[in-house]
């Protein structure tokens, strides 16, 4: 009997890893620029085309490689980084496996050029799906060039399960910010279809932030500093007045290694306990550096995940450092003993004693007897009086005073012979409504546990949750708004500036027409954020900003081909940010609107994310309850 186990040949074998290594075009950015990055370069450009689906190209001017380490490179681990099993816990680099570039040469065209500083020729070297097509020396710059084109022409499956250009480009560019968010010592420039997005030169850490995150940025930063035996921590966290809805801006780096920690996530988020609105996530940008040998890297195949010899210590310094330095910078409430300077009393009372007031009263004094006030006027003194109100003073002579009514008997005469005016006395009451009508409604709807709407119908009552049907409410009037576009639209008096990270801006020139639609109206639209001059009716000043990032929250994974889907999604969006909240207390007659607008709705059954937005009791079921 022949056997059935074989060895697979080499490119089916790279072809396999390579779906491990090389996930989207987000995959091969992040591996070509922590090579560039391990080859101390300090001046990198990537460049793509069509989202990284025709083209991903990294250049940079570090060491490069000879003849021999050029067509090596491409072999299955084949790496400089490690020699013994060891190495692995003493890691300073980023790759060490040695299987990227063979897995990324196994499903593109790739074409490299490099060369060594103390080199005259280059290498360049064209490899396709992992055929060696040609190599051959060339004049060329210090540093390497990998050209990935095509990627996935021999693995059409894969190419098919790709996202939009717009989500794959949103991969790219978190990739891309968070090579270069750890290393500010080197300098940045990304293109995209030949449009310069990024230039970031070599800068402080901060001063990184700011130029990756808009101009705005630097105002919203708390700087981080602790150093300890077990980890250093540095960094920058957001106040806690600047928390948005998504964790777009949360960045953990490990030795200039970004991970992701939900333990360490816990951590900051325990730091900002009391302060911080429910659902609201602080941005920060944290660096923690720990002895090599204390982590282990290689647990996760993209390496975005560390495991930490001893957690529990790392998570009270993190969370101690976080709150010191919110406390330090007067952003979160602590205890001051301190006597405040303000509250002191000024040098020149200081030695001074207030005077006791004395009091005056004047005993003989009636205001309910005219003659005798008269006569005590005519006849009082500068305050001789006999009582104990000396001092009291005389008011002015009133002895011409019958001349300020000369005539007016007359013209009240006149007034009263003319023709009677009749006046409409206007009954104030407390309520907008008269009894009847609350009486009414009273009868009608009730509000339990400011959560639920009970309305009686005839065959028993209906249970309404108020946030559902909200949503169910608004939801169909926005999407009604920007399919017929007849949304209306309220003027702001100055117009509102609203801050946006580059990506942000690029779903929001996006979605321009459909927010349009919908009553906001866009002044001007610039790199980093937008004026906005007109606002929907049913929306608030104050609201147009959770509104929007609530929106780019929604849209992380990308937005919608087709122009409904788009609308759909708007209008989910809005309608969850827009929506009365469980535990709003809401008068009668808004329960009553709100009930009468839910089943005026097309499909009042379902909110707009299908969860039931009432439920019905009969009678019948009522009584099974009393049964004995």
């Amino acid at each position: 009997m022949s056997s059935i186990i074989q060895l697979l040949p080499d490119h089916v074998a790279n072809q396999i890893a390579a779906g491990e290594v090389v996930q989207r075009p987000a995959s091969v950015v992040k591996e070509l620029l922590e090579n560039a990055v391990d080859a101390n370069a300090t001046d990198i450009k990537l460049i793509i085309k069509d989202a990284g689906k025709s083209l991903v190209q990294v250049i940079d001017n570090g060491k490069g490689m000879n003849v021999t380490d050029a067509r090596l490179c491409f072999e299955r681990h084949a790496t400089s980084k490690i020699r013994h099993a060891e190495d692995l816990f003493s890691l300073h680099t980023k790759g060490f496996r040695g299987e990227a570039l063979a897995s990324i040469a196994a499903i593109a065209h790739v074409e490299m050029k490099t060369k060594q500083d103390q080199e005259e020729l280059g290498t360049q070297i064209v490899i396709e799906g992992s055929k060696f097509v040609s190599q051959e020396s060339a004049v060329l710059p210090k540093g390497t060039s990998f050209a990935v084109k095509n990627l996935f022409f021999n693995i059409p499956a894969r190419r098919n399960f790709l996202k939009s250009d717009t989500v794959e480009y949103r991969h790219i560019i978190d990739e891309f910010q968070r090579v270069a968010l750890a290393h500010p010592n080197i300098h940045f420039t990304f293109y995209h279809n030949g449009s310069e997005m990024y230039n970031l030169p070599i800068s402080t850490s901060r001063q990184r932030v700011v130029n990756v995150f808009s101009g705005k940025t630097n105002e919203k930063l708390v700087p981080v500093q602790e150093d300890t035996e077990i980890v250093t921590v540095e960094g920058f966290v957001s106040k806690p007045e600047f928390a948005k809805k998504n964790r777009g801006e949360q960045f953990f780096f490990v030795n200039d290694r970004f991970i992701k920690s939900g333990y360490l996530h816990h951590a900051v988020m325990a730091a900002y306990d009391g302060i911080l609105k429910d659902g609201a996530q602080p941005s920060y940008f944290l660096y923690l550096s720990v002895p090599p040998n204390s982590i282990d890297i290689n647990i996760h195949p993209t390496k975005t995940e560390i495991k930490f010899d001893d957690e529990s210590a790392l998570y009270a310094i993190l969370r101690a450092s976080i709150k010191h330095s919110l406390g330090q910078f007067n952003v979160a409430p602590v205890l001051d003993f301190e006597r405040d300077a303000n509250l002191d009393t000024p040098y020149h009372y200081k030695d001074l004693e207030g005077a006791m007031p004395t009091i005056q009263v004047d005993s003989t004094f009636n205001p309910f007897s005219d003659d005798k006030v008269n006569k005590h006027y005519a006849n009082s003194g500068s305050g001789s009086s006999s009582g104990s109100g000396s001092g009291y003073k005389k008011p002015a002579s009133t002895a011409s005073w019958e001349s300020l009514y000369v005539g007016l008997k007359q013209e009240a005469d006149f007034t009263t012979e003319s023709t009677e005016f009749s006046f409409e006395s206007e009954e104030v009451t407390g309520s907008l409504f008269n009894d009847e009508e609350v009486e009414h409604a009273v009868q009608n709807v009730y509000q339990i546990h400011k959560k639920y709407i009970v309305s009686p119908i005839k065959s028993g009552m209906v249970i309404v949750d108020q946030q559902r049907a909200h949503q169910r409410v608004l939801y169909e009037q926005f999407l009604t708004n920007m399919t017929v576009h007849q949304a209306s639209s309220q003027q702001l008096l100055f117009p509102l500036n609203l801050y946006f990270s580059s990506s942000e801006m690029e779903l929001i020139d996006e979605l321009k027409l459909s927010l349009v639609n919908t009553g906001f109206v866009f002044e001007d639209t610039n790199d980093d954020h937008v004026v906005i001059s007109g606002i929907p009716v049913n929306v608030t000043e104050s609201e147009i900003s959770m509104v929007l990032e609530q929106l780019l929250g929604d849209l992380q994974e990308g937005i919608p081909e087709n122009s409904f889907s788009q609308n759909d999604t708007i209008a989910k969006s809005m309608a969850k940010s827009l929506a009365v909240k469980t535990g709003t207390s809401l008068t009668i007659k808004e329960q009553e609107n709100l009930v009468n607008g839910l089943f005026a709705c097309k499909d009042p059954n379902v909110s707009p994310f299908q969860k039931p937005t009432f439920i019905t009791m009969r009678v019948e079921d009522i009584d099974k309850k009393f049964a004995v």
